[in-house]
């Protein structure tokens, strides 16, 4: 494989990355949500509640990009956070009622995103697998003799 940008795997990531993160933008400002905030939401709307610690897990997030994402959602009402009852390290976020409402709200943006960028379902359910499958083997991956150095 060359060194031309656009022969890197990475790059071609990279750059979808943000078209896609660009496309959620506009479905996502009725709802008052930032897509990393959508992503928070989404986890907490699935499952309830969740410690930090999980969310981080759940998103590939650090505590440090984390933390901030949560006290603004906090801050907008949307959800709560306290100290496990078990364990008083342990912070879990739940949703407020505003919350829980705002999903009615947000159940027509996959749909909305999927019409889009064309409408090609089933296309875009195979390559959210397929880099669901990229990203495990990545996270498996040894580095093949990392990069030669002189």
């Amino acid at each position: 494989m060359s060194l031309r940008l656009d022969d890197q795997l990475c790059f071609a990531l990279y750059s979808a990355q943000r078209a896609v993160t660009s496309a959620y933008g506009p479905l996502l400002a009725p709802l008052g949500l930032t897509y990393p905030q959508y992503l928070v939401m989404l986890v907490l709307w699935e499952e309830g509640e969740a410690s930090v610690k999980h969310l981080g897990e759940r998103l590939a997030l650090d505590s440090g990009t984390l933390t901030p994402l949560v006290k603004r959602l906090e801050a907008q009402g949307l959800v709560q956070k306290a100290r496990s009852t078990e364990d008083e390290r342990v912070v879990v976020v739940s949703l407020t009622s505003a919350g829980k409402r705002l999903k009615k709200k947000a159940e027509g943006v996959p749909k909305a995103l999927v019409c889009a960028m064309g409408d090609g379902m089933p296309d875009l359910v195979r390559l959210r697998d397929a880099l669901k499958e990229l990203a495990r083997v990545a996270r498996s991956a040894d580095t093949c003799g990392a990069a030669e150095s002189e």
